[in-house]
């Protein structure tokens, strides 16, 4: 096995041995919001939204973007689960904005090893074959941070399947000093009507 492997089958030991009653713990989500955000592992929205296992639904990928798959995790939230209440939380520093649809395209296109950056930008640093179905994907980057969560509550809020009465809200997670800032406009958009 490999170290990770490792380390992370301690930490579940050591988080099994004090696991206590949370096994009774309910399907729903007892404080009955969701969050959508982003991958980054700079980004712990149990401690920046104060939670618990049991409490809300997060649900993560690249950018938080409000992609197809995000928004079925948000309707199954409501629909199936009793939801009343979502946030899309983007951040500063996101990598999404470090690179366009072309890039990445470009990137795959080269090679399948992992690409480097620097100050000119994404090189790829492999050798072999690459694929151009990257090309062909919409990677949902980001050009300009607020206007990405005025985007992506629109987008949920404009979903035939999301209900009107669900309040939409719309936040940036500053990843310097750990505070969440409200983009009035995301908000705005996502009222409940």
């Amino acid at each position: 096995m490999s170290k990770i492997v490792d380390e992370v089958m301690t930490a579940n030991a050591e988080y099994v041995s004090s696991f206590g009653d949370k096994g009774n713990l309910a399907m729903p989500p007892a404080r009955h919001f969701a969050i959508l955000t982003c991958m980054d592992a700079r980004l712990d929205p149990a401690k920046y939204a104060g939670l618990a296992e049991g409490d809300a639904h997060v649900i993560r990928n690249a950018g938080g973007r409000a992609s197809d798959d995000a928004i079925r995790s948000l309707v199954i939230s409501y629909k199936l689960l009793g939801t009343k209440e979502w946030f899309v939380v983007h951040h500063t520093d996101c990598g999404m904005e470090t690179f366009t649809n072309d890039v990445m395209g470009d990137l795959l296109a080269s090679s399948l090893k992992t690409s480097t950056v620097d100050a000119s930008g994404w090189h790829d640093s492999g050798n072999g074959e690459g694929t151009t179905d990257g090309k062909f994907i919409q990677w949902l980057t980001i050009s300009n941070l607020a206007q990405s969560v005025v985007d992506d509550v629109k987008r949920i809020r404009n979903s035939p399947m999301v209900p009107q009465e669900i309040p939409i809200y719309g936040y940036v997670y500053d990843c310097k000093t750990g505070k969440l800032n409200e983009v009035a406009e995301a908000t705005a958009a996502g009222r409940p009507s």
